[in-house]
């Protein structure tokens, strides 16, 4: 629509006006044409009917005057029109930020839309001699060149109102959303443990009471049990061969494995991310990794390891806790405490008397290509309660402190670094330090009095991740890095004294995620630990994972 087709019709600037009034409806026509959702299908029917209850009163989105619209000047072309709609007829509102956004072109459904609801608000004036003889006129001409627009909107109008009216009926609830995920693998090593196939499940209540705060309720189960690296001098090792799919297996039965709400808080102008876990909570859940394209929070859709997830001091502790977020500019600061049995009132339990760990985290934006991230970890472990939940590390790293065959009380203070660095939309860059500090406990000191219980745990890595290869959405991912290790391993030997054990577990894993639609992806890789139990064992791993996502 331009001022020549206009002025062909003789309508009046009031009426000139109008062309620009349906801009604030292109919104709605684009939901109109592709009817992604019933929510915003609702919004556009209440919005139509905001437009058509204009003039009646006066709505709090409504404009009563022209220099309320921050984006229109008195040099504007169309200005004197929108005053005289605003002003005169009462038939304009603009969007909750005070704007009229002029300059957007609009289609035939658009103007349609917006002349219905100015139409109606004129009507109410004709009654009372409020508008002219040639506005009646234009305006009927008006109605008749949109009359097929008017009827189809009208239809379209009618048909979301059936559709979200049968949703309402029949949805689940109104405040929550049903999220699943289901992970089927295909596995197997190459030291004595069989290939298998198995499952691993996920159902999260999302609940939304404020529309910006979120209550997860996840369900879980799985039957993937953990490889072990074969013949081992201590036993077992600690987590050196975990996938992310294979963390929790209880049969296949149903178990609360997370309970956790998240909600802002305003602060002054600030706004504060505020965490609280009961149930399940990791670090991890509130505080940035800075490990893009590898992190997927045990899911199905990121590295293959937990190792190769992030950086194995989000691992130090976990149950109940909370955490929050500090906006410091374009970076933030982040703190949090988690207790393992903050539900046991028993002796050596409870919040405080337990197993504990507490967070401080400063997150670090150099523009939006660059983060970084500083972390300190400060934990309190009971005798036998593994440093990195027996997730990744080996099984000295995880029992850093054992003097004979007895498990002691110890401490530990961690000190992270985490970086990512998008080289360029389709590749990624991002690696991790960690150095933990491990002390025998105050009480046991006396065990251990030349302090040769103390130990020292190292770890890291970094990966490279490819965006976009062969199909938009797919990710090929290459991590090297050597999982957490004990520095006080060589005191740990064979029942004949002979082997000592001061390896170090070196890392490579290579992944690549194929998006075969929106819902399914299929990952195939391979894993390479050397010195699973930092003695001279090593394993492959080859793996075949598929996700299904809802």
């Amino acid at each position: 629509m331009n001022r020549i087709f206009w002025k062909s019709l003789k309508v009046t600037p009031a009426l000139i006006g109008a062309s620009l009034l349906v801009n604030a409806q292109a919104q709605a026509n684009e939901e109109f044409t592709t009817a992604q959702s019933f929510d915003t299908n609702s919004e556009i029917i209440d919005q139509l009917d905001k437009y058509s209850a204009e003039g009646a009163s006066n709505s709090q989105g409504q404009v009563t005057s022209v220099n309320q619209l921050s984006d229109v000047s008195p040099t504007d072309w169309a200005y004197e029109a929108l005053r005289s709609l605003v002003e005169r007829y009462g038939c304009i509102v603009g969007y909750p930020d005070r704007t009229f956004r002029g300059n957007r072109a609009l289609s035939r459904y658009e103007f349609a839309a917006g002349l219905n609801a100015c139409m109606q608000s004129i009507e109410r004036l004709i009654g009372t001699g409020g508008v002219s003889e040639e506005d009646v006129a234009a305006l009927r001409r008006l109605i008749a060149e949109f009359e097929t627009e008017l009827a189809a909107l009208g239809a379209r109008v009618d048909n979301l109102e059936g559709r979200v009216a049968f949703l309402e009926d029949h949805q689940f609830s109104t405040t929550t959303k049903l999220n699943g995920e289901v992970i089927m693998g295909l596995t197997g090593a190459d030291n004595g443990n069989q290939i298998i196939f198995g499952d691993r499940f996920r159902l999260a209540l999302e609940t939304s009471f404020t529309g910006r705060d979120t209550l997860v309720t996840r369900l879980a189960g799985g039957n993937i049990q953990s490889f072990t690296g074969g013949d081992s001098i201590i036993g077992d090792p600690g987590g050196t061969l975990n996938q992310t799919f294979n963390l929790g297996e209880n049969g296949n039965n149903v178990d609360l494995d997370w309970l956790a709400y998240y909600a802002p808080i305003s602060v002054g102008s600030r706004e504060i991310q505020f965490f609280l876990a009961a149930a399940g909570g990791i670090h991890s859940d509130y505080a940035p990794t800075t490990s893009p394209f590898f992190e997927d929070f045990d899911g199905g859709n990121g590295a293959l390891s937990t190792f190769a997830s992030s950086s194995p001091i989000y691992r130090i502790g976990s149950g109940a806790g909370i955490g929050a977020t500090f906006p410091i500019g374009n970076s933030s600061f982040t703190v949090g405490y988690l207790a393992a049995n903050g539900n046991d009132p028993s002796d050596g339990a409870g919040l405080f008397d337990g197993d504990y760990s507490a967070l401080g985290q400063l997150n670090l934006a150099f523009g939006e290509n660059f983060d970084l991230g500083l972390t300190y970890m400060r934990g309190f472990h009971k005798a036998g309660s593994p440093l990195f939940g027996d997730i990744t590390g080996t099984l000295v790293a995880n029992n850093p402190v054992l003097t004979g065959s007895q498990f002691l009380d110890y401490e530990s203070d961690s000190f992270g670094a985490q970086a990512a660095w998008r080289v360029s939309p389709r590749v990624s860059i991002s690696g991790f330090f960690n150095y933990t500090d491990v002390n025998l406990s105050t009480d046991n000191v006396a065990l251990c009095p030349d302090s040769n219980c103390n130990d020292n745990i190292y770890s890291y890595g970094g990966g490279v991740a490819f965006l976009d290869l062969a199909k938009e959405g797919s990710v090929l991912g290459l991590f090297a890095g050597v999982q957490p290790y004990s520095t006080r391993a060589q005191d740990f030997v064979d029942g004949a004294g002979q082997l000592p054990l001061n390896t170090t577990p070196f890392h490579i894993e290579a992944f690549y995620k194929y998006p075969v639609n929106d819902n399914i992806s299929i990952t195939p890789g391979i894993i390479y630990v050397d010195s699973t139990d930092q003695t001279n064992n090593s394993s492959f791993i080859g793996t075949l994972r598929t996700t299904f996502t809802f």
